[in-house]
């Protein structure tokens, strides 16, 4: 991409052909988390890369058609004609592309169940426990449902520091992990978690600002790639503790426990900061 932007279709599936060895390992691994993150950095740079937003979302479509197939009809529906409309204005051969992308969604509706069947048995049970956790309150669904009231209990203000019942008297095990951010929301309230927000968005503010100044394209995909990792993570994991996004795995960035996870933000951001020293010396 720093050499060939992917405004062509050829260009952005060469992209693609690159990262699909390491995704499809880290899929089989089996990882979903990870898996998700890597898809998240490759369409942040597609975008980046001037790849036609149509394009992205027309690779998503069968994944999307898949879901909704099984979730609701009309819906369904509505998305193939939202396909056709999107293939019809951004693919180069209009009518064969149409036709194309309408028949693989059709297609993937109906492969839904054998992808359902991929699935290793814990990723499955996470899906089932996302829609209705009340299904094993006792069980899968304890963790959803005891972070939702932990983030409620918080209110405006929090509980205090070190007061929350639900995080202090273990209601939410291993809360220090992947769900931080319920003690973050119990014991600092609403505003705790709004100000948690802003400092993640003045690091990707500043993100998007290097990878503009960058003064060249391979350094401007690099701030990018992290940049959109770390909105892809903070995103899930967020909506994740709020019952918005199936329990995954992903961990908050510099907040959650995981000394793998927070030396590999930190050698990202240092990797963007090696952009911007680049840059002043060159202005030098």
């Amino acid at each position: 991409l720093s050499d060939r932007p992917a405004s062509t279709i050829p260009a952005a599936l060469r992209v693609m052909a690159v990262v699909a060895l390491p995704w499809m390992l880290v899929f089989l691994e089996p990882n979903l988390g990870t898996s998700l993150v890597f898809g998240a950095i490759t369409m942040g740079m597609l975008y980046w890369g001037n790849a036609n937003p149509g394009w992205l979302l027309l690779l998503l479509s069968p994944f999307i058609s898949a879901i909704l197939f099984n979730i609701s009809l009309p819906f369904w529906f509505a998305w193939i004609a939202v396909v056709g409309v999107v293939a019809w204005r951004s693919l180069p051969w209009y009518r064969l592309g149409t036709l194309g992308a309408v028949v693989i969604n059709l297609v993937s509706a109906g492969l839904g169940h054998l992808l359902w069947g991929l699935l290793k048995e814990y990723q499955k049970k996470r899906l089932v426990i996302f829609l209705d956790p009340d299904q094993e309150p006792l069980k899968g669904g304890y963790h959803l449902i005891q972070s939702r009231i932990a983030i409620g209990a918080g209110e405006m203000w929090g509980r205090g520091l070190y007061k929350g019942t639900q995080t202090q008297l273990s209601f939410i095990p291993e809360q220090h992990t992947d769900f931080i951010f319920t003690a973050i929301g119990e014991e600092l309230g609403f505003v705790g978690c709004i100000l948690v927000l802003i400092a993640f968005w003045l690091i990707c503010l500043r993100l998007v600002i290097i990878a503009q100044n960058a003064k060249d394209n391979f350094g401007s995909l690099i701030a990018i790639g992290v940049f959109s990792m770390i909105v892809f993570q903070v995103s899930v994991n967020i909506g994740m503790t709020i019952g918005l996004s199936p329990v995954t795995g992903i961990p908050l960035p510099f907040l959650s426990y995981g000394k793998s996870a927070l030396l590999m933000n930190f050698l990202a951001i240092g990797v963007v900061q090696s952009v911007t020293n680049f840059r002043q010396r060159l202005k030098f």
